[in-house]
């Protein structure tokens, strides 16, 4: 179990990991709840990192500012997909889009308000999960997700389909999660984290559970090839797989992120796609 996240464990009950199947319901469940319990606690040890109106990709420190992977968001109706305490969604628009964040947790999202009544930048905010998206098909000219909801939900088909749904045609979807290679190692940064401890084919998700063996917290392996195949099965065009370099200078480290793994090998992997 993780130190950095020893409260909300506490307050879940949690006892220890299990490696078994989850459903979609189950899932959904486990990562409302874990999210509600873990939000304080996140965002004291990274609010200051990913800030109140900023767009930050990853742990790596890539900027929409700087690699602009959505191109030009003026006056575009923008959806975030897992949007925490939503500071992508302030970004976009303070550059001129029409943003919506939607996340599962109502605790990110009491982040969310306070920090858009902080700033002065007013985004709709909405509670639902990214497999049941509750828009009109066509609804926006962009999506995006900055390591929000996609690793957590039990079928990313599904999130996928859902997403091209509510696009309009040329619409670009780019979103960031961790690297599938990630996987195969320990969830350390230090030196045991480099030492290949699980088949990189195993898509059996990680669980942590309570006393009576409910799902605390879910997390979802994928390979490369299951995204690709899952984005072309939807629709979409792969425009660009983006594997952040661990920048010169850059010491902080962020869970399993560090300078140490970052030198090595990605921790990060950025799907930059479109509609037809």
């Amino acid at each position: 179990m993780s130190q950095q996240h020893a409260s909300a464990e506490l307050t879940l009950g949690t006892t220890g990991v299990a490696r078994r199947g989850v459903d979609a319901a189950e899932s959904r469940v486990a990562n409302r709840v874990w999210w509600d319990a873990d939000a304080d606690d996140y965002h004291a040890e990274h609010g200051d990192f990913l800030g109140a109106a900023d767009f930050v990709w990853c742990p790596e420190g890539v900027r929409e500012e700087d690699a602009r992977l959505l191109g030009d968001v003026t006056g575009l109706r923008v959806l975030e997909i897992g949007c925490g305490s939503a500071p992508c969604a302030r970004w976009l628009r303070r550059e001129g889009a029409e943003p919506v964040g939607l996340d599962i947790s109502a605790g990110m999202l009491r982040h969310a308000r306070a920090a858009g009544a902080a700033t002065g930048i007013d985004v709709p905010l909405v509670q639902a999960s990214a497999d049941q998206l509750p828009f009109a098909a066509g609804s926006f000219d962009a999506a995006c997700s900055a390591f929000g909801a996609v690793p957590f939900v039990a079928d990313v088909a599904e999130v996928f389909r859902e997403v091209r749904r509510v696009l309009r045609p040329d619409a670009p979807w780019v979103f960031a999660v961790n690297h599938p290679m990630r996987w195969i190692f320990p969830d350390d940064p230090g030196p045991a984290g480099l030492t290949v401890t699980h088949s990189y084919f195993d898509r059996t998700p990680y669980v942590e559970v309570d006393g009576t063996g409910r799902a605390t917290y879910v997390e979802h392996h994928r390979t490369l090839g299951d995204y690709v195949r899952a984005l072309v099965g939807a629709g979409f065009l792969v425009e660009d797989v983006v594997e952040p370099e661990w920048p010169a200078g850059h010491e902080r480290n962020w869970g399993q992120w560090s300078p140490l793994r970052g030198k090595l090998f990605p921790g990060t992997a950025i799907f930059r796609t479109r509609t037809p």
